[in-house]
């Protein structure tokens, strides 16, 4: 208990520790999780947020290890995902502070919780499990317990994602004696397993791009951390301050800036806010607030010693995608530990020290943003070619130099380079050179990207202050002049970025627009003349990892078979969320109640384009309940796929011939 119950806010060791209880502010947490993603962990939290409504199981931290309704089978092993700062760590301290409280989970008797970290610095040592719990709990040694068989115990194992063991679940030996001495890596692998001690429970935290180290038969139950909902975030800082004034105002300002909101879904971003802005408005009278993430970092950081050096390190681990260093990590980064300590003001708000076994230390920035943004930074002051660091951001697959790019050329427009003064040289940024950033930037908006680089280019435009092109869009939809025909491509993202981030436009009704196919390989329409190159969009847009559309009508277009067999591939995507395919011609009640109608109605299908239609929504990612297919030419042979597709997938509705 008192192990748990006191909490480090964003820093560690610094301060005076705050009670647990006191500040803890409820976490939304699902079941199932979204699919695995290759994108940056902050457009993963934007993505979630802004997926529109749909049953979701949520779940509390007491009921972790609880079966949902409807399950049968006991749960061992859960694990949890969530991005980096969401509130992973201090969601299983609550957990674990509540059982040693007595408040929830008396069954257990037993909760012995690790991090990885700490499990690191032992990669080369020898234990049995019962050694490894007499080195980390002391207690149950010296109370001469040598064996848990007989007790309830719960392992939490918290930061996959920091694990540097060597964990081969295919060639690892089978142990199954607790009292044996082997690898960490070796117990490990064997307690997931449950070859060894199969009779405890297991909690195992991660960020999503590591989940996959841990073979799926394993996991009992996948769940995720959301982070706050937008009530939690008012709580959060309703809690952090007493001066309800204050509390009010950040809350206000924090709903005026889209980037700032959604980074608020993060629990760390939110105490980077609160120390942000509660210092701005207490020391600067009338002031500007900071409404982009890289005002918002600069004042985070302005002014701190060593900044340079950190750079350097936070490049080179970011490149390395490594959030946890050690000694030498920083030794080779030209950072010497017995003086940085020193510089008080960096080590204890920008970097955490932390101690595992035997005093052997772990340094972290205290969230992947700060790490991001100092690389952001380090790149600034050494070398500026911002259409080269452009490309480079738009060849990462995975994405994770998205908020670095946002963030580097952030730092290239006036105002922040004025916050900047005491560590620029000299300001090298003109505003010819910006101008041309931004013009290269709205250039390659014209370029085939996906729909997540072309999200993330709109969000480098806003750091750089330009909304022109969004703002241009928006004024059309407002006055209802908008001409699908005659948008540029880079004007057809704009309007799609808006689509996808406005809270207020749940509509937007297309046949209002004059449209030609170009203009509808962007944006879908129902009975436009659609062919199969079209398809080819629809295709991209069904599979797109931020996909979100639910309602889509394709009935009465040329799409032929050869036009399904393309579409079929964007249904067969995890991504696909498509439920509704609505029908201009359906009228009938009950049909259009249901939330998973598909109408392809009138659209020269034959028996092979109905043998890849049943092929791929037999997928178990299919989500669709009802097909439509009349006025089609399935032939027998594809009536006869249909009825079998109705009976054994579509079981809650039906097909419709």
């Amino acid at each position: 208990k008192k192990k748990v119950q006191c909490v480090f806010e964003g820093i560690a060791k610094a301060g005076n520790p705050t009670l647990l209880n006191q500040i803890y502010t409820e976490l939304f947490i699902t079941e199932g999780g979204t699919a695995e993603v290759n994108e940056h962990e902050v457009r993963q939290i934007e993505t979630a947020f802004r997926k529109p409504d749909r049953p979701e199981t949520s779940i509390t931290q007491e009921d972790i290890f609880n079966a949902s309704p409807g399950r049968d089978e006991p749960i061992r092993t859960v694990l949890t995902k969530g991005v980096a700062g969401i509130g992973k760590t201090v969601l299983t301290q609550k957990f674990t502070l509540d059982w040693a409280e007595g408040k929830a989970n008396q069954d257990i008797q037993f909760i012995f919780p690790f991090t990885f970290r700490e499990l690191n610095v032992l990669k080369e040592k020898k234990f049995s499990l019962v050694e490894l719990v007499h080195h980390f709990f002391i207690e149950t040694k010296q109370a001469g317990i040598s064996s848990f068989e007989d007790f309830q115990v719960v392992f939490i194992f918290d930061g996959l994602d920091e694990c540097r063991l060597p964990l081969d679940f295919r060639k690892t030996r089978i142990l199954t004696d607790p009292k044996k001495s082997t690898s960490v890596d070796v117990l490990l692998i064997n307690l997931i397993k449950g070859k060894l001690l199969p009779s405890s429970r297991l909690w195992i935290t991660t960020r999503p791009a590591a989940a996959s180290q841990i073979p799926a038969e394993c996991i009992d139950m996948v769940t995720e951390v959301r982070g706050f909902t937008d009530p939690q975030k008012e709580e959060y800082f309703r809690k952090r301050f007493s001066d309800k004034k204050l509390a009010s105002k950040i809350i206000s300002h924090i709903e005026t800036s889209r980037s700032l909101h959604i980074m608020c879904h993060i629990p760390v971003f939110c105490w980077i806010t609160a120390t942000v802005l509660e210092d701005v408005l207490k020391t600067i009278e009338g002031g500007e607030l900071p409404k982009t993430l890289t005002e918002m970092y600069i004042h985070f950081l302005v002014s701190r010693k060593m900044i340079e050096s950190l750079g350097k390190l936070a490049i080179d681990q970011l490149q390395k995608d490594n959030l946890i260093f050690y000694e030498s990590d920083l030794t080779e980064c030209g950072i010497d530990i017995r003086a940085a300590s020193v510089y008080s003001g960096v080590f204890i708000q920008i970097f955490k020290e932390e101690r595992g076994l035997y005093q052997d230390k772990v340094f972290c920035f205290v969230h992947l943003s700060v790490q991001e943004f100092l690389a952001a930074l380090h790149v600034h002051l050494t070398f500026i070619n911002s259409g080269c660091a452009v490309n480079k951001a738009l060849q990462s697959t995975s994405g994770h130099l998205d908020l670095f790019l946002r963030f580097l050329l952030g730092l290239s427009v006036q105002t922040n380079q004025n916050l900047l003064q005491g560590l620029l040289k000299q300001t090298r940024i003109s505003p010819q050179t910006n101008q041309e950033t931004i013009n290269y930037i709205k250039k390659k908006l014209s370029e085939s990207l996906s729909a997540e680089q072309k999200i993330n280019l709109f969000h480098c435009l806003h750091e750089l202050n330009d909304r022109s092109l969004v703002e241009e869009i928006q004024r059309s939809l407002n006055s209802g002049s908008l001409s699908t025909n005659e948008l540029s491509p880079a004007q057809g993202s704009a309007l799609v970025f808006i689509l996808l981030s406005s809270d207020d436009l749940d509509v937007f009704d297309l046949k209002k627009y004059s449209a030609s196919e170009q203009a509808l390989l962007r944006l879908l329409l129902s009975g436009c003349n659609l062919s199969e190159r079209s398809c080819e969009a629809l295709c991209s847009i069904l599979s797109s990892q931020s996909s979100s559309l639910r309602d889509l009508d394709l009935s009465n277009n040329d799409l032929k078979d050869s036009g399904v067999e393309v579409l079929c591939r964007g249904l067969e995507s995890p991504h696909c969320e498509l439920e509704t395919l609505r029908s201009g011609q359906l009228h009938h009640t009950s049909l259009m109640s249901m939330s998973c109608f598909c109408s392809l109605s009138g659209c020269m299908i034959t028996e092979e384009g109905c043998s890849l239609l049943t092929k791929a929504l037999s997928s178990p990612s299919s989500r669709l309940k009802e097909l439509n297919l009349s006025y089609n030419h399935p032939g027998d042979a594809g009536v006869t796929l249909l009825e079998k597709l109705s009976q054994e997938t579509l079981r809650y509705g039906e097909t419709c011939l």
